[in-house]
């Protein structure tokens, strides 16, 4: 049997070992350092457990030809395969190394995300898995755990094809039962079913449920032998919309049947409603039909400048001119998320409030002053410049600018509110610690 270490030199030299990235029932992942290149790669092989069992080199050669199957799925939200190694006698999958924290963790960190970053993430993992059903393979792992989320981008990556097998859909196949309880759809837990596209959907919709509630949703098989009903998503998180609320729970039905087919048309369950697109554009403050209308059009400037006014207005400190600390710290929450919304959905989350709020936890931030820390959320998000922070006349009014770089123009300046100024420091440190109250 083999496992790899640290330091190992696999291929005369050519990859130099890491260390472990993980291991499940099948295989283990290793990153490794091609030395031409300074590149690092992920290699996966079978484990120590599978090189043990009798059929080991028939599973070899069903890994291998896997992988040859997988690199077919040329995508941008699945992990790229880039060719297959062998080390004494042991094959491995060369794939791309995907730097940052998987969904499981990120929710286990901030909590449960947005409606509005979830379906993202749900949407780019779709299209991911519909290109591995045209390969004419099921997935069967789908949860948040083998979601990476890139470093520093809203761009989700789907990994850990172990359980990957080919399907026929109408026949009858035997497949191994390993699975992940919660997501696994019923006829997971059987030695011989009808496997299908809808499979997939089930694990999908399960790992949404998740994302929205902090919830591993009761296993399958609990539900069916036990006759216990799954328990909506909304009763856990009331701003789930009715929408998404009833599409997690078409997706999760118990029988294959009774469950959309196919991811695609799943997908259409959660795309909004005509309605839906222009609900909620008036609080009991302000109406954001204006900011809707200019970030529709992507006139960036001009819905900072509207971002700035109604915020503003909303505090009661037009004369003032600028916003403060106890202002903020009693924004109301109903206008934060409408204005938030608003800029991730036009800008197709690439601007908004809850952008920004992502990355600067992501690098520790927290209620606290932290100057390394503030400092490199301003370079994250392009509002400093060879170590200075830029001027409000230097902002790039662009959707090509930095991730999260806007909105910017919160009353008083949000560069100096997120990290300049003393006066917009407090801003800053109030704006964030309200994101977190209102869950935004």
């Amino acid at each position: 049997m083999q496992l790899w270490t640290p330091n190992q030199p696999l291929k005369n030299g050519r990859f130099i070992v890491q260390k472990v990235l993980g291991g499940g029932g099948f295989g283990v992942t290793y990153s490794a350092l091609e030395q031409r290149t300074g590149k690092l790669f992920a290699i996966k092989t079978l484990n120590p457990i599978q090189q043990s069992q009798g059929d080991f080199q028939e599973k070899q050669e069903q890994f291998v030809n896997e992988a040859l199957r997988l690199r077919g799925c040329q995508h941008p939200h699945i992990v790229k395969v880039h060719e297959v190694i062998q080390e004494a006698g042991l094959w491995g999958m060369v794939m791309e190394y995907v730097n940052g924290d998987d969904l499981g963790v990120y929710v286990d960190q901030h909590g449960h995300l947005s409606e509005d970053e979830a379906l993202r993430y749900i949407n780019q993992v779709g299209q991911a898995l519909e290109c591995v059903h045209q390969q004419g393979f099921l997935h069967r792992d789908i949860k948040p755990n083998n979601i990476i989320l890139r470093d520093g981008k809203q761009e989700a990556v789907l990994i850990d094809f172990g359980l990957a097998r080919e399907f026929t859909i109408g026949k009858t196949l035997s497949m191994t039962n390993s699975k992940t309880e919660g997501y696994a759809p019923v006829e997971q837990y059987e030695r011989q079913g009808r496997f299908g596209t809808y499979t997939d959907v089930y694990a999908l919709a399960a790992t949404l449920y998740s994302l929205l509630t902090e919830r591993t949703p009761i296993p399958a098989n609990y539900r069916k032998d036990g006759d216990i009903p799954l328990k909506a998503p909304k009763q856990f998180n009331s701003d789930i919309s009715d929408k998404v609320n009833n599409a997690i729970i078409k997706g999760m039905a118990l029988e294959p049947q009774d469950r959309p087919q196919t991811v695609r048309e799943w997908l259409e369950l959660l795309k909004p409603s005509p309605k839906s697109q222009i609900q909620n554009l008036k609080s009991s403050k302000m109406d954001y039909t204006r900011l809707s209308d200019l970030l529709a059009a992507g006139e960036w400037k001009a819905a900072d400048q509207e971002t700035n006014r109604v915020m503003l207005a909303v505090a009661g400190r037009e004369k003032a001119g600028w916003l403060n600390s106890e202002s903020m710290h009693s924004f109301p929450c109903e206008d934060l998320r409408i204005i938030d919304q608003l800029w991730v959905k036009y800008s197709n989350a690439h601007f908004g409030f809850s952008v920004q709020k992502r990355i600067y936890q992501s690098l520790g931030g927290t209620r606290h002053y932290d100057s390394e820390i503030w400092e490199a959320f301003g370079d994250r998000v392009g509002w400093r410049n060879r170590g200075n922070w830029i001027r409000d006349c230097d902002l790039v009014y662009d959707i090509k600018a930095p991730l999260a770089h806007l909105p910017a123009d919160l009353g008083g300046g949000i560069i100096g509110g997120w990290g300049g100024g003393f006066v917009g420091l407090g801003v800053g440190f109030s704006l964030a610690s309200r994101l977190v109250d209102c869950n935004i």
